[in-house]
């Protein structure tokens, strides 16, 4: 056989096909779905120890597969992000209450969107938002002065979530909705609870079933929907917007088309912000006390940065540079506490990842929890460690460090909430310690965000003290 002729028969010889990734084991007929349900992250914990880098799992009729390799990550988010949409479960539930919003939306209508709320997130302008976030702490760091110093126990993720979702309302409305904090944080919490069971459900639409849990669910998104369809339709009556989210998304324009949002457009998107701005935050800081609490050499190094930085007053947006530490543990808390712990995707046409064959339709997971705690990419992965995170140190993989996501889809919010992370923890810290309660059990619960389960008991005293 001449050259020529050799090389054609190669060129004309089939492909092997990509061999299919290890499965996973254990499940029943419908596979791995109430692996999922019952434990989401002991699973995906699980399946990377015992398949490596990318694990098939079944999921009724569909097939999934878990994702752990850095470059897997990035194929799907950014190198080949056009073939992975977000048709899946859990972002179909999450459309119940956030429409079509940033976070689920998709195609031409999230890239307008997108192009229409990025002004509003400049950094210029999460700036301007600063003294609010600040003023709110300082509120209520003063309304601790008197349980401090008796030494109360409190609900510190219980308060993290009151400040947050004051934060979150003043800097997207303009309007303190603590005094519906009752009725958005009820509600809030009914939709969120009930997320979980409705996307690992073996039912079809579980959502209209008509049991408790479900009419729970329903009057909680109505209770949302109401209460920001309100405060849209009362500022499309003035003249002149406030210089918070709303004003400039009211204001805003496609810059290549010049139209603007409807309001049921300004409604995904508020309620969208609400979540992220509020439930993201909240879980953040939650998680960031409990970490000092367990590590009190970086608490003390926290108080001693804010000492030097601060001096006693109140924290600005200017400061955020300065107050490095403070920053670093926030970075760490969010490595080992991820609030959005989990990404799923649904390939539109077969691929490959890690040599291995992805099937059209597939559904591919990229949990930040497990990612994150990897130990071929972290050193003492389980371990607290905020210089991982300083200046000098090298820097880790952008996709093996992902809390807000990464490529086009990243958080639009991600300064945001990382500025608001640091500046209230800058003001409580100063003035007050907060520690463990001994006995209070202190475990994640994966929903659409990441919380402790039971709350954060933790006893308050005055830093005096």
């Amino acid at each position: 056989m001449n050259a020529v002729t050799e090389s054609t028969s190669l060129a004309q010889r089939p492909r092997k096909a990509p061999p299919k990734a290890p499965l996973l084991s254990g499940g029943g007929l419908l596979g791995h779905v109430f692996f999922m349900r019952d434990d989401p992250l002991g699973t995906f914990l699980h399946a990377r120890e015992a398949c490596g880098p990318i694990a098939r799992v079944r999921l009724g009729p569909l097939t999934g597969f878990f994702l752990y390799e850095p470059a897997d990550v990035e194929r799907v988010l950014t190198t080949n992000a056009a073939n992975y949409g977000k048709s899946t479960r859990g972002y179909d539930k999450l459309r119940l209450l956030l429409g079509d919003g940033l976070v689920t939306s998709q195609g031409e209508h999230w890239l307008r969107q997108r192009r229409i709320a990025q002004p509003a997130f400049l950094r210029k302008r999460v700036a301007g938002l600063a003294d609010r976030m600040v003023d709110a702490a300082a509120d209520m760091a003063d309304a601790w002065a008197e349980p401090a110093a008796r030494g109360a126990e409190i609900d510190a993720h219980d308060a993290m979530n009151q400040l947050a979702l004051r934060i979150a309302g003043e800097t997207l409305f303009s309007t303190d909705v603590t005094g519906e904090a009752g009725e958005i944080g009820t509600s809030m919490l009914g939709v969120l609870t009930q997320f979980n069971r409705l996307v690992a459900s073996p039912l079809p639409w579980p959502e209209r079933w008509p049991t408790p849990a479900n009419l729970r669910f329903w009057r909680g998104v109505r209770t949302l929907h109401r209460v920001v369809d309100g405060l849209i339709a009362e500022r499309r009556g003035r003249s002149e917007q406030p210089a918070d989210l709303l004003g400039l998304f009211m204001d805003a324009r496609d810059p290549e088309t010049g139209e603007g949002m409807t309001d049921r457009q300004l409604r995904d998107e508020a309620l969208t912000m609400l979540l992220a701005g509020h439930e993201t935050t909240a879980n953040g800081l939650s998680w960031t006390l409990h970490l000092l609490a367990q590590y009190p050499d970086a608490a003390r190094r926290v108080e001693a940065e804010l000492d030097r930085v601060l001096a006693g007053r109140l924290p600005t947006a200017a400061d955020y540079g300065a107050l490095t530490f403070t920053h670093q543990v926030v970075q760490e808390s969010l490595r080992l506490y991820p609030p959005v712990w989990l990404l799923a995707r649904r390939a539109m046409a077969d691929d490959v990842l890690s040599g291995y064959h992805v099937p059209r339709g597939s559904l591919v997971f990229m949990s930040q929890y497990a990612i994150h705690r990897d130990p071929r990419l972290w050193s003492d992965p389980e371990g607290f460690d905020p210089d991982r995170f300083a200046p000098d140190a090298p820097a880790p993989g952008r996709f093996a460090y992902f809390p807000f996501s990464r490529g086009q889809r990243q958080c639009i919010g991600d300064h945001f909430a990382q500025m608001e992370m640091v500046l209230v923890l800058a003001t409580l810290l100063q003035r007050y310690r907060l520690a463990s309660v001994p006995g209070h059990p202190v475990v994640p619960e994966p929903s659409v965000t990441l919380r402790p389960r039971d709350g954060l008991r933790m006893r308050l005293s005055p830093r005096a003290a």
